[in-house]
């Protein structure tokens, strides 16, 4: 049986705000895409068709259709976020594409020729590790141009996804230098993954590739009479790149000084830091231990502070065997369960936090993912205001 979201965790998933939509309010990523798109139809003189789908989507859409094994990892509930059986927040943009590639379809019975940028920017739910540059919903583009062979005999090649990748580059980061390198996606052929050169060094940009051919059958369009360019991008780090913001929790401050500048690409200029608040925490946990997860209820034990929240990391972690007698005794640890240090660092993008609203935060994680029967309070008392004893 499937883990599903609660329905409380579904709710606050809808209502987030995406910041690739006009319709939320204007954001400096709209503009960012604009660009994207602006390059790629002006150079191509093609149509473009902008999707904007439902988050939920069929299980069969985000894998099976695009052809992710069964037995692909990435399905596991620790990953991906289901809401029933066969419904699921979508992973990634492209479980998109399967429904454009049929509407495309169906719309396209006769001989005419097509030529059209399915554009499908938007948010993602998947687990994911907390730090400046992930986050657990980040916002994601893909850009599909899917067009008929025509009488000529005319199919996109390494050549043509070469000049795609050069042209969303030079729009993402005028001047900047890329390179590809071989990398392998279910949904298509000759797969790459692209690199920008930055002050800090080479970073990942996109992934691209030839539209595979068992995708298009899927959805109904030949593959001897379509041929299709596919590339995937993350539009926070784009746009991190484009205006030189490094911690990915900026994009939705809404800190006056801060949304002031997200409204547009001019270069970040940056907001007077505030000083990092460490907290380490010696945790019984049920093994195995998983990262991905530890930063999700993390997120849910923290609620709205968990803006505050900069990086949750896993130290150390030791099982059952290799500890002491005496720490076994002391922690409670059962044979089954692991002894982890983790150390959340906060640092609120406004204001400071006060030794005693720390230790609160820090008090409010630890009742949520400690799983022995003994407690350890940093807060002044026993379990702080607000927070059950973890049974």
């Amino acid at each position: 049986m499937t883990t599903l979201l609660s329905t409380s965790d579904l709710q606050v998933a809808l209502e987030l705000r995406d910041l690739s939509d006009p319709a939320h309010g204007p954001h400096a990523m709209q503009p960012l895409l604009d660009d994207v798109l602006a390059a790629l139809t002006g150079a191509w003189r093609c149509r473009v068709d902008v999707r904007r789908h439902r988050p939920l989507v069929s299980v069969e859409d985000n894998y099976d259709r695009l052809g992710y094994a069964t037995t692909d990892v990435t399905r596991d509930a620790r990953y991906s976020r289901y809401v029933a059986e066969t419904v699921m927040l979508r992973s990634h943009t492209t479980a998109g594409v399967p429904p454009a590639l049929r509407a495309l379809a169906a719309a396209h019975t006769g001989d005419a020729e097509v030529d059209v940028l399915l554009a499908l920017p938007g948010l993602c739910y998947r687990r994911d590790s907390i730090d400046r540059l992930h986050v657990g919903t980040p916002h994601q583009l893909d850009l599909w141009r899917i067009t008929t062979v025509g009488a000529a005999g005319r199919r996109w090649n390494a050549g043509d996804l070469q000049e795609m990748v050069e042209l969303v580059v030079g729009a993402v980061l005028p001047g900047a230098r890329a390179r590809t390198s071989p990398a392998r996606h279910p949904y298509t052929t000759h797969g790459l993954q692209v690199d920008v050169h930055t002050g800090g060094g080479w970073v990942e940009l996109a992934e691209c590739g030839l539209a595979a051919g068992h995708v298009l059958r899927g959805a109904g369009l030949d593959p001897d009479r379509w041929s299709g360019l596919a590339l995937g991008m993350g539009l926070d780090r784009a746009l991190m790149l484009r205006k030189g913001i490094d911690d990915i929790r900026v994009l939705r401050s809404t800190e006056p000084r801060i949304a002031a500048q997200l409204l547009d690409l001019a270069p970040w200029r940056p907001v007077s830091a505030q000083p990092a608040v460490r907290r380490d925490l010696s945790i019984v946990a049920d093994a195995p231990v998983d990262a991905e997860l530890l930063g999700d209820a993390v997120r849910a034990a923290l609620g709205p502070a968990a803006e505050d929240l900069e990086s949750v990391t896993v130290l150390d972690s030791v099982g059952h065997a290799d500890l002491p007698e005496a720490a076994r005794r002391r922690l409670g640890l059962a044979p089954d369960q692991v002894n982890v240090l983790l150390r959340l660092v906060l640092r609120p993008l406004a204001g400071t936090l006060t030794d005693q609203q720390a230790n609160q935060l820090r008090d409010q994680v630890y009742a949520a993912v400690h799983r022995g029967p003994h407690q350890e309070w940093a807060a002044r008392g026993d379990v702080p205001a607000g927070v059950g004893r973890q049974r």
